[in-house]
């Protein structure tokens, strides 16, 4: 296996870099104003992502999107992790389950989200079913020519903006687990509460209530049933691509740390002479080298023909747990080799120390990414662990 970028995942790298620089031109911006950009700014940035070939990388070139494999998203998104506010929610990634769509849901959803004319936002979390969302109370009634929608959903990333949601509820009386497009402005869909949370994001995480909010069967996503399934594989990408963005932020931070710890004076000497220091500029180098490569292997693999969805799901849990986690080690470090200056805010490390908290528990806790390994090793060995052959 030749992990070498090729000449155009190389340029691929530079143009995200390239539109990653511009992004943390905002970043204090965003951070002053508690997150969110001026419409015109986030417009011209808009603009800018699709000129780069950096907007929509998840969706078929004929569509409208960049094409890319999942390996080229991957670089992409670990450019975009450098930079804070999760600014990098505006080049929009549409949920990679909308590809899913027949020809009119296609048409009436997804086109004009890569076309930036229109916003999705992935709605599963409730009140009392967060890791499991197979717990969820959210039900469909049948009613003539479609379904009354009724629950309530929490922590919808990108609620706030978006224009229509993919709703998860149980449909009919045998509860199927179904994915429904909800217009955001339909009658009983009301949004209640929009969270503060630790981090300052460009966009929100609101919570809903669906109040006999009509759907009709037109607006049913893969089938009465196939909404765990669909859900099953959106969480397998998300949890590559959050592997690859906290690589990125683990990297970001490092890079400071360690240009600070070169210029930084203590007791006569630079604090880069230090061992104490040297030793967690090299643990930082260490977890983000291994994980890096890790998750770079995953989306190769994911990229092959014939390979096993199943086993897939756990490599992803694998990366997402890893990266996450070592991050979390990583920006502590970074922050601790810059002293008070890493507790101001002014400072991107802090806004980093956290911004990748969050990545431990959205998209699946850390706890949830370790039963989804070790169900994999009990129901089948360690054999998941392996590169595949031919």
């Amino acid at each position: 296996m030749d992990m070498r970028y090729t000449t155009e995942q190389a340029d691929l790298k530079e143009r995200a870099a390239g539109y990653a620089r511009l992004l943390m031109g905002y970043e204090d911006q965003s951070e002053t104003a508690g997150g969110p950009l001026p419409k015109e700014t986030i417009a011209e940035l808009t603009r800018a992502a699709m000129d780069a070939g950096v907007y929509a990388i998840n969706m078929p070139a004929e569509w409208g999107g960049a094409g890319l494999s999942l390996l080229d998203q991957v670089i992409v998104e670990e450019e975009f992790g450098k930079v804070t506010n999760c600014l990098w929610d505006i080049p929009w990634r549409p949920a990679n389950v909308l590809a899913h769509g027949d020809e009119r849901q296609r048409e009436k959803y997804l086109l004009p989200v890569i076309r930036a004319e229109r916003f999705d936002a992935f709605a599963v979390t409730e009140p009392g079913a967060g890791s499991d969302p197979s717990s969820g109370t959210s039900t469909a009634t049948r009613t003539e020519g479609g379904w009354l929608l009724n629950g309530e959903k929490w922590f919808v990333t990108c609620g706030d903006i978006a224009d229509f949601l993919l709703v998860q509820a149980d449909a009919g009386p045998d509860r199927a687990p179904t994915l429904f497009f909800v217009d955001k402005a339909a009658p009983g869909v009301t949004m209640t509460r929009v969270p503060q949370f630790m981090h300052s994001a460009v966009n929100g995480h609101p919570e809903f209530t669906f109040t006999d909010v009509y759907v009709g069967d037109e607006d049913v996503l893969g089938g009465v049933g196939g909404g765990y399934d669909l859900t099953k594989e959106w969480f397998t990408d998300e949890r590559l691509m959050i592997a690859a963005r906290t690589v990125g932020a683990a990297q970001r931070a490092l890079e400071l740390a360690r240009d600070w710890a070169l210029g930084r004076e203590q007791f006569g000497s630079r604090i880069a002479d230090f061992q104490l220091i040297q030793g967690m500029l090299a643990d930082c180098a260490v977890d983000i080298a291994v994980n890096r490569a890790y998750t770079h292997q995953v989306a190769w693999e994911a990229d092959q023909p014939h390979t096993d969805r199943k086993i897939l799901h756990a490599k992803a849990a694998t990366a997402k747990l890893s990266a996450s986690e070592a991050a979390g080690r990583v920006i502590d470090r970074c922050l601790q080799i810059f002293g008070g200056r890493g507790y101001d805010r002014s400072y991107p490390v802090e806004r980093m120390y956290r911004e990748v908290r969050v990545d431990r528990i959205w998209e699946g806790t850390s706890e949830i990414q370790r039963l989804i390994i070790a169900n994999e090793l009990i129901k089948r060995g360690t054999g998941f662990l392996a590169v595949p052959t031919p």
